[in-house]
């Protein structure tokens, strides 16, 4: 009788215990959660200045300012974009003297930037930056805006730049450095990155 009520007692403390005969629960972060070790990115603020040189002279320079968060590999890295611009009337010239006015088309012109960022284990990050831009030349000018009616066809010029380099916190680079066939401008697109903190 007496280890009858022992088995009872047992049972009955068994019961009430909290988590009694259940697995214990893993955390959420652990290693056995399922989820993949996730560390926190590493915010980044990242200048890039789009100039053009005529010559010695220095005839426009384009700052544009991202936020990037650097994330480790072997993850794709995180990336910012940015893309400002705007679509660009012209007449077509093939449109005849008769049609009053004549359609009007639309190109985007502007600027796309593509920038991410990795950590390395020296402290530096490595910083990938596409950057395409586009703008509009007649009549040997730069055109800002406005519908295009000129005499000669526009001319669509634009450059594509795409590399990588490895910089550390508070330096600037310069990424590339070409020249404009067209006008014979120089560009140079100079980059610097800061953490956030």
């Amino acid at each position: 009788m007496i280890k009858h009520l022992q088995t009872i007692a047992l049972a009955v403390a068994l019961a009430i215990s909290p988590g009694a005969g259940e697995p214990r629960a893993q955390t959420q972060d652990g290693p056995q959660s399922g989820k993949p070790d996730m560390k926190p990115g590493i915010p980044l603020q990242v200048q890039v200045v789009i100039s053009r040189f005529q010559g010695d002279k220095k005839v426009s320079s384009l700052p544009y300012t991202l936020a990037v968060n650097a994330g480790p590999p072997p993850l794709l890295r995180p990336r910012s974009q940015l893309r400002v611009g705007a679509e660009v009337p012209w007449r077509r010239m093939d449109t005849p003297v008769s049609v009053s006015g004549g359609p009007v088309e639309y190109k985007v012109f502007g600027t796309n930037i593509d920038c991410g960022a990795t950590p390395t284990d020296d402290g530096r990050f490595q910083v990938a930056l596409t950057i395409e831009d586009s703008s509009v030349f007649v009549d040997g000018q730069a055109v800002q805006g406005g519908v295009l009616n000129a005499s000669e066809p526009p001319i669509m010029r634009s450059f594509r730049f795409a590399n990588e380099l490895t910089m550390r916190d508070g330096q600037s680079a310069q990424f590339t450095a070409a020249t404009d066939r067209i006008t014979g401008e120089a560009i140079r697109v100079d980059v610097t990155i800061n953490v956030i903190k």
